[in-house]
């Protein structure tokens, strides 16, 4: 008896310590079901806060843009890049924080069962491979060519990479298919979309405004495919401020502006406006001025000299209301795509409307959604050096510069802008070693790719032309 009883003894404890055991093995903070919308946040949050923030071991495309320069340490701004490892960092949020989660969401969208109808789950992955696109332009758009094809395929831990141009290709063709997958009348991510909220009217806007920027991207290398993009696309992309694509931070950390937690929570002063950007708005008389900039200690406006070091006192910084904790970031704005626009019709393209109607609607848009008034606006384009007709260069030089302008707060559009129009002309840090030509066309590899990925990183460094920071991209040829 006695036996029989230790043996049920002995039964029950080990089922109670295999249910204890079961609880102690279960790793509450690192969920093993996330539902696909978290990852969707996820991955839209970490590409936007890695695109706003002004961290200079991530993001110094305010300096290669020369919006902002900084006032200590003039590593960046002098076109380091390396000594941060600013590349591999940028390299491994892209990959690993936002395209492998939009990947592992798009896997688990199907899984979600019947309670997510079959039109939701097909707008979900609309919306998923939106933001993919996105990404993989941005990666394409700072190095060239990458891997993308064997890129997310475990256990390949060694990807070839990817011609730049047969990149966009794909993607053109991923968007293409996105854009007509979309149902307006379901639903998507809803309150998991932190760009729309599920609106997918608004989805399908936003995707049409991004072909139409990668079909421009595309006009100096196929012109015949650049034409077809952009006329598809012009129709459907955003037709007034009220349907930019935005990011909205909030007030309270941890879902802050990231500029809020790098210029104000930090307490550092490392960044002033850069000479550039402000002597070029001071010489147009631009409204835009006093909604961009803080007054300097002499109550005007002016800019610390490009790649020196600058006292913080002395200049103007970036206006208050940037570095709010709940400011909002732009993906794509109604200024860019009618600049682009403009310039559809100054090649030819079949849009709608003149040049000059495309350029003035732009500038009309930047103004007021900076806070200015449509008086402001139609008395600067009324300006001999502003007005289409009048003002200096051609019709790169015109819309490059103002478009350069617009993009102010937008350092990487900025500088892809930059590379594409060769305007403005920009500042050369004061340093004899530096010259125009040392300005970066794009970023070098990262230092892992070199040393664990080596043979596929010497392919592409050969393909690319050189893994150098002064080796245009493929659509960058003038």
């Amino acid at each position: 008896m006695k036996k029989i009883l230790f043996l049920l003894f002995l039964i029950g404890f080990t089922f109670s310590c295999t249910k204890d055991f079961e609880s102690l093995n279960t790793d509450i903070k690192n969920p093993s079901n996330v539902p696909p919308g978290t990852l969707f946040s996820f991955a839209q949050k970490s590409v936007q806060d890695l695109m706003t923030e002004p961290n200079v071991n991530r993001n110094i495309f305010r300096f290669l843009s020369q919006y902002w320069t900084s006032t200590t340490y003039v590593d960046e701004p002098q076109y380091d890049i390396s000594t941060r490892n600013i590349p591999q960092n940028v390299w491994h949020i892209l990959y690993r924080d936002v395209l492998r989660n939009l990947q592992e969401c798009q896997v688990l969208i199907p899984g979600q069962g019947a309670g997510v109808p079959a039109a939701t789950q097909k707008n979900q992955n609309a919306c998923a491979e939106i933001m993919n696109v996105h990404t993989w332009s941005i990666l394409v758009n700072t190095f060239g060519d990458v891997p993308y094809t064997e890129a997310l395929s475990y256990p390949n831990l060694y990807p070839k990479y990817d011609d730049a141009r047969t990149i966009y290709t794909s993607l053109a063709t991923r968007l293409d298919q996105a854009i007509a997958d979309i149902d307006e009348n379901a639903g998507g991510f809803g309150s998991q979309d932190l760009l729309f909220a599920g609106d997918m009217a608004a989805w399908k806007t936003f995707a049409n405004s991004l072909k139409l920027r990668l079909g421009m991207m595309l006009a100096d290398v196929d012109a015949g495919t650049a034409k077809r993009m952009v006329e598809e696309a012009a129709p459907g992309a955003i037709s007034s401020n009220g349907e930019n694509a935005v990011f909205h931070y909030l007030s309270a950390p941890p879902n802050t502006n990231p500029i809020w937690v790098d210029l104000v929570q930090s307490g550092r002063k490392d960044f002033v406006a850069a000479n550039t950007i402000v002597d070029a708005m001071n010489a147009l008389n631009d409204p835009r001025v006093p909604l961009y900039f803080t007054m300097d200690a002499n109550g005007a406006y002016s800019g610390g000299i490009y790649g020196s070091s600058n006292n913080y006192a002395t200049f103007s910084k970036p206006a208050d209301r940037i570095s709010e904790p709940d400011f909002e970031a732009l993906l794509i704005d109604y200024a860019e795509v009618e600049f682009l626009l403009a310039e559809a019709v100054e090649r030819g393209m079949s849009v709608g409307g003149t040049a000059a109607e495309h350029y003035e609607n732009a500038i009309r848009a930047s103004v007021e959604y900076w806070g200015g008034s449509i008086a402001d606006a139609n008395a600067y384009l009324a300006t001999t050096p502003v007005a289409y007709a009048t003002a200096t260069g051609d019709w790169k030089q015109k819309i490059g510069t103002q478009k350069w302008i617009a993009l102010y707060n937008r350092g990487f559009e900025g500088w892809v802008e930059w590379r594409r129009f060769d305007y403005p002309i920009l500042n050369v840090p004061p340093d004899p070693s530096i010259t125009y030509a040392d300005i970066p066309r794009r970023y070098t590899y990262p230092v892992s790719e070199q040393n664990l990925n080596t043979d596929a990183y010497n392919a592409a460094a050969t393909a690319v032309g050189g893994d150098d920071v002064k080796t245009k991209l493929f659509w960058d040829k003038f």
